[in-house]
């Protein structure tokens, strides 16, 4: 008896359904054929050991299994269930009535309960896609697919309530979840504020412009003036996601497996910090099965890299063009996966191997050479690609010592958010676009063009700073984000000069 039934193969950030045929036949042999990898054929004694624990008999008959498409690999155990299910109702244990209006996925333990997948949030909304009535997967990862809408997604926990639902003995209760209501809820949730954040106003007023702006960011200074503190608050004072893009942050994360039991939409920015022995691959993604990396989980976020000089040169290198293209693609023999990685790249470093050189008390032990050799372990093209370059000085103990708390993130998230809505108003036409660290050369011709004083001071900068033409329009994007903040159409002088100070790194002093 032939049985057709569907499961999905996961590639990048989407899903492709998949056509599960199953014939039962005389024989006594077992055949998986379409692709399937070496987790998926041992699904065979999971199968069986399920089956048997929970009261049903493996057929004794000679049983084919086909994955169709046959050309896309099948990997991982989530069609365990799927293919239980099309065995028994092969050999007529369950009624086919009901079984092509839904898609099935799940892995099984041996005792027939279901252990969660990754994908199940691209693979909903290819069910839904496809016009299937429901989704049955396992109860953990019920409320990450429930956002879905117009799908019925019944969360399952062992393999009885499935065969007893297509029986009719049983039914299934859909998960509900009020995407909208959880979404609002949870988007001013933080466990960091700039509240606490005592003095450094300097590198505080950065932050507000690269987070108004969509801006990369380099903080330089001696350990303990308090980078990595700020940098965490930057999340705070972001704009919130839109629904769009919390859908395709939580897709990324869903695809990677890094979703909490029983999440659904990730309602804030992600914040991500990989160690400094971080590799290639983990950074951008790939591997035998292509997963992404960690610039497609900052997607919509930021990115931190803490002791930047720390990291192998070949993962800081690897970030230049998906700092430009904001996105990654990985190539195959068979196949190439694209993955977005739209982040905003925050950075901290010690300005010399100890850690004092320009401290105002510390004395720095290391030779001119040996901190040029320290800064050098960033390149040119990647140094450029950063808009803001900021230097950190350790907070006086008076600063310490005020009980007076600093400005909050809400209050800085207002004048970021009423910046971002200019910039969206500016791009509304050009989908590509939405920030003005996005900005490409015509665009800045458009809006960052700056009057005639403004020019001289730039062309002043440029020659006293031997600046490149790539600094050139990260100084000009800087301005009109500062410019934005203001509420200001034109670039004015003061805007370019504040914009000008952010490329510290430029600066003749230092490095002697």
């Amino acid at each position: 008896m032939l049985t057709k039934l569907f499961g999905a193969a996961v590639q990048g950030i989407n899903a492709t359904i998949v056509t599960i045929e199953v014939n039962s036949s005389r024989g006594i042999r077992f055949f998986l054929v379409g692709l399937p990898d070496s987790a998926v054929k041992e699904s065979h004694e999971r199968i069986v050991s399920a089956l048997q624990v929970n009261g049903y008999k493996f057929p004794s008959c000679q049983i084919v299994v086909n994955m169709a498409p046959a050309d896309i690999r099948k990997e991982g155990s989530s069609y365990d269930l799927p293919l239980a299910i099309g065995i028994l109702a092969s050999t007529g244990t369950i009624q086919t009535d009901k079984l092509q209006r839904y898609l099935i996925i799940g892995e099984l333990s041996l005792d027939g309960s279901l252990q969660p997948i990754k994908g199940a949030l691209p693979i909903a909304i290819a069910a839904r896609e496809q016009g299937f009535e429901g989704f049955i997967l396992p109860h953990q990862n019920a409320r990450e697919a429930a956002v879905v809408n117009n799908l019925n997604v019944y969360g399952v926990h062992n393999i009885t309530e499935v065969i007893n639902f297509f029986n009719g003995t049983q039914t299934l209760k859909p998960t509900i979840v009020n995407t909208r209501e959880e979404f609002y809820r949870n988007q001013t949730e933080f466990p960091f504020d700039f509240a606490d954040v005592k003095g450094q106003e300097n590198v505080k007023r950065a932050l507000e412009v690269a987070a108004a702006g969509g801006h990369n960011l380099l903080m330089i200074g001696a350990p303990g003036s308090g980078k990595s503190m700020m940098a965490k608050r930057l999340p705070s004072i972001l704009p919130p996601l839109s629904l769009a893009e919390s859908l395709e942050t939580t897709k990324i994360h869903s695809v990677a497996g890094k979703l909490n039991k029983d999440s659904s939409l990730i309602a804030i920015r992600p914040f991500r910090s990989p160690h400094n022995t971080v590799s290639q691959v983990a950074m951008v993604g790939g591997g035998a099965t292509p997963q992404p990396g960690e610039i497609s989980l900052a997607h919509n976020g930021v990115l931190f890299l803490d002791e930047l000089p720390e990291y192998s040169r070949s993962v800081l290198e690897i970030l230049r063009q998906p700092l430009e293209d904001r996105c990654i693609t990985i190539s195959r023999a068979k196949y190439t996966l694209e993955f977005p990685a739209s982040f905003t790249l925050i950075a901290s470093m010690n300005p010399c191997p100890c850690g004092y050189y320009n401290h105002p008390t510390r004395h720095c032990v290391c030779s001119p050479g040996q901190v040029q050799k320290y800064l050098n372990r960033i390149s040119g093209p990647l140094l450029d690609r950063i808009d803001i370059q900021v230097e950190i000085v350790p907070v006086p103990f008076e600063k310490l010592a005020e009980a007076r708390p600093g400005e909050s993130s809400a209050v800085i998230r207002e004048r970021v958010i009423r910046a971002r809505q200019i910039q969206s108003a500016r791009f509304a036409d050009t989908p590509n676009t939405h920030c003005n660290a996005q900005m490409t050369s015509s665009q800045l011709s458009r809006y960052a063009q700056p009057d005639a004083k403004g020019l001289t001071l730039l062309r002043d900068a440029m020659s006293r700073l031997n600046l490149s033409a790539r600094a050139y329009d990260r100084i000009l994007k800087v301005a009109r984000t500062v410019a934005d903040l203001e509420g200001s159409e034109v670039i004015q002088p003061h805007h370019l000069a504040e914009a000008i100070s952010y490329r510290n790194l430029d600066r003749e002093n230092w490095a002697g």
